[in-house]
């Protein structure tokens, strides 16, 4: 009895704090099953102290049970690893096949030896997912050849709320990023930095959904319906009887700092967590991939869906009319289009500088073309 007791004490504690962790994890669908595996076990040892099982119709009652208590508590489990299982495409990249000066890396290279060259002080440069792929191609023009790993170098990829991060702890001298959220000028003030923005391309920013979506295209005002919480049901913009589940990103990264800007006056309405995707595409695990649902919308930009993930299960919208090409972002005709940039706060390494004009040189701008970016100049 008193062993009973214990091993009572002990699955209460276990299962307490594995139910904790799971909590913490946000794995709150697996809690129900964790417990009746645990009281399962319990009884087992119990009956089996107590010598309940003497008959073979005693054993099968206890089976019997047991498989049903287990089956239900899996159903909500069951059915969430079916429902994460379908995914739009693996936003992932696999971001070592950009590093410069590798033997099989996919950056853009110049014709001609490049005109400026970094041999020493060189600049620490860290940057958004979806920018990484251009700044390794101006590395490997410009900087001394030797391994540059994207997490431990003078040459990282960390995504644009950690980059600025590393930027006002003055961890990093440049970054290249889309435009900084209110939040982070906030602390950019707060911290006494003023930010130096130099633009040096152009993007668009666009929406997606899933190929069986028959919606092929949005105005500006149907989206700020959508993700304002107004318009719920795809039928409203001329879609299927089905509600709309409107993806968003966290605070701070680049897209949603573009979502922010399209919105203007107009709150963003509040988003599960479920349908909050962590990264454009995050390196390892921490990205929320966008799931393969018929009713979902997502956003990012374009330069990195079309030549980076290269997903076909996904398709980008026009937005009032226009679609999202390199030659509607030059000409101005997609309302979306947005310009990137070298943000500095104020470094002192020498190189920085002639570094940017570089960039904006014809050597830089035709980089960024290759690379498959519009221009400024």
């Amino acid at each position: 009895m008193i062993n009973a007791i214990f091993l009572f004490i002990c699955m209460v504690f276990v299962t307490f704090i594995v139910v904790i962790f799971t909590l913490l994890s946000g794995e709150i669908y697996y809690i129900g099953l964790i417990v009746v595996v645990a009281c399962i076990l319990y009884l087992l040892f119990v009956f089996f102290m107590s010598h309940f099982f003497k008959t073979k119709k005693r054993k099968r009652v206890f089976i019997s049970i047991s498989i049903i208590a287990i089956i239900i508590a899996s159903i909500q489990p069951i059915y969430r690893a079916y429902d994460s299982s379908k995914i739009i495409g693996n936003m992932e990249v696999d971001i070592y096949q950009y590093i410069p000066f590798s033997e099989n890396g996919r950056i853009a290279t110049l014709e001609e030896e490049s005109s400026f060259k970094v041999t020493d002080d060189l600049p620490k440069i860290d940057g958004a997912t979806a920018l990484y792929p251009l700044y390794s191609a101006f590395v490997q023009a410009t900087f001394p050849k030797k391994d540059y790993d994207p997490y431990f170098s003078e040459v990282m990829v960390n995504q644009t709320p950690n980059a600025y991060e590393k930027l006002f702890n003055g961890e990093v001298d440049m970054i290249f990023v889309a435009a900084p959220s209110d939040s982070q000028k906030k602390v950019a003030k707060n911290k006494g930095l003023e930010l130096e923005m130099t633009p040096i391309g152009r993007e668009a920013f666009v929406f997606f959904v899933n190929q069986k979506n028959q919606i092929n295209g949005l105005t500006i005002d149907q989206i700020k319906d959508i993700y304002s919480g107004k318009v719920k049901n795809w039928e409203d913009v001329g879609g299927k009887n089905d509600s709309i589940r409107a993806f968003q990103r966290p605070e701070d990264s680049g897209s949603q700092s573009a979502l922010q800007r399209l919105m203007g006056d107009k709150a963003i309405m509040e988003a599960p967590t479920e349908n909050v995707a962590s990264g454009m595409g995050d390196i390892i695990e921490e990205v929320a991939n966008y799931r393969n649902y018929d009713n979902a919308i997502g956003y990012t930009f374009r330069f990195y869906v079309k030549e980076m993930v290269k997903n076909d299960q996904i398709k980008l919208l026009e937005i009032d009319g226009i679609a999202p090409t390199k030659e509607t972002i030059q000409n101005g005709t997609y309302p979306l289009s947005t310009e990137f940039y070298i943000v500095t706060a104020g470094t002192d390494n020498p190189n920085v500088e002639p570094f940017i004009e570089w960039i904006l040189s014809s050597q830089g701008q035709e980089i960024l073309e290759k690379t498959g970016f519009v221009p400024v100049r």
